[in-house]
């Protein structure tokens, strides 16, 4: 019994600690630093449920890389460089992984219309005498929808 006594009350106090422990929190008032008001520190909730890639900056920036590989692309496919053409065209995968989520869902026909105008000038570019003419064309309308879903 003389050893029981004191396995007893160690068992007690740490039973009360760990109540002690499990004690919610009262929540603590901050106050903005001086020279800010106290909407320069709230965050702002999300206005959206949808994903809307061409909302965010990233996606953007991510549209104009698009737009630049495409421009960029089409000059030197008119310059006949179609090595360089074919170099350049390789980067627009990359870009639209990024972005292509919410093309889809801001607009299912221009995403597919963007995916078809990709593969035609991908295969047009592999092909062992690319055609000038129908590369510039499949690249001016690819850029005309890239831009037209990078608007908000």
């Amino acid at each position: 019994m003389n050893r029981f006594n004191p396995v007893l009350i160690v068992a007690a106090i740490s039973m009360m600690t760990l109540v002690g422990c499990n004690q919610a929190e009262e929540p603590t008032a901050q106050t903005p630093p001086a020279g800010s008001s106290i909407s320069d520190t709230t965050a702002t909730p999300a206005a959206t449920t949808t994903p809307s890639a061409a909302a965010t900056p990233a996606a953007t920036t991510e549209f104009q890389g698009l737009q630049g590989v495409v421009t960029n692309t089409k000059t030197a496919v008119e310059a006949g460089d179609f090595t360089k053409a074919k170099g350049e065209f390789d980067k627009f995968e990359d870009l639209w992984s990024k972005v292509e989520d919410g093309v889809k869902a801001k607009s299912p026909t221009t995403y597919k219309q963007i995916e078809d105008k990709a593969d035609e000038i991908e295969a047009g570019l592999k092909a062992s005498a690319p055609n000038k003419s129908n590369l510039s064309t499949a690249l001016g309308v690819l850029n005309k929808d890239v831009t037209s879903v990078a608007k908000p």
